[in-house]
């Protein structure tokens, strides 16, 4: 069997005072013409970085965000698609949960850098407007709605959730 490469990602549930989730609006270009996709803000760990010290370091870079402390993993996903991620076989995401007051998204990123990571803007969502979204945009995962609403009810999971695309 081949060996299947992976692109390790760490993505932030940062959620506000209000439990609204803030998103990245990410335009993949595709030839068919671009998919929009929401996603939480995050990205790749680099060779010999720490998967927190990856989520500390994109907050900053795309939205702005200092963490004061390691916030806990409450979902893990694992996409095998070899069209998921260019170069890779599929993606493996750890996803944490960041709570904080709501602010203005401005990281250290330019638009230029952020266009060139295919991310346009950003948006506070609340659980209400994402489970009854009905437009051409896809939320990451897919089903963003179930375990967000889980997430906010239950609270911080005894082990990290596992998730589907």
């Amino acid at each position: 069997m081949a060996l299947v490469h992976l692109r390790r990602s760490v993505r932030a549930l940062v959620l506000d005072e209000g439990d609204r989730i803030l998103l990245c609006r990410f335009v993949i270009p595709q030839p068919t013409g671009p998919i929009v996709v929401w996603a939480a803000p995050g990205g790749g760990v680099e060779r010999g970085e720490s998967g927190l010290a990856a989520l500390r370091r994109e907050l900053r870079e795309e939205v702005g965000l200092a963490l004061d402390a390691d916030p806990p993993h409450v979902w893990h996903q694992e996409v095998i698609d070899p069209g998921h991620v260019v170069g890779y076989d599929g993606v493996i995401n750890d996803y944490f949960l960041v709570r904080t007051a709501s602010f203005h998204p401005r990281g250290a990123m330019s638009d230029d850098e952020l266009a060139a990571e295919n991310i346009d803007g950003f948006r506070w969502w609340r659980l209400p407007d994402i489970a009854d979204y009905r437009g051409s945009d896809l939320f990451s995962p897919r089903d963003l709605a179930t375990p967000l609403a889980a997430l906010i009810a239950g609270g911080v999971p005894p082990r990290a959730v596992p998730l589907g695309l």
